[in-house]
């Protein structure tokens, strides 16, 4: 698998502790959307995307299947993540 491609939007200060959404493609021909960046207590995470099902809960609509993809998935995009922070900061004070 390569992610050949991350698009990250970065959401409004008033979202709380969500900071961004974030799109994979993956070998230039599959797309992941709404992959959450979420601020948690010590650092940034990711969720992927889910469905909240009858019964209250959610269930992840796609996931890595091993720690090792998810961990991947994660450096990447909060990589990303951490760019397009400096960037939007960087243009701000222009």
């Amino acid at each position: 698998m390569n992610i050949t491609e991350v698009r990250i939007r970065l959401l409004k200060k008033d979202e709380g502790k969500l900071k961004a959404l974030a799109t994979i493609i993956i070998d230039d021909c599959f797309a992941v959307h709404e992959i959450r960046i979420v601020e948690g207590a010590e650092s940034e995470f990711i969720t992927m995307p889910n469905k909240k099902l009858a019964y209250g809960d959610y269930k992840d609509i796609a996931h890595p299947l091993n720690n090792e993809t998810r961990k991947y998935l994660s450096d990447l995009i909060l990589k990303e993540y951490h760019l397009a922070v400096e960037k939007a900061k960087a243009d701000s004070a222009e």
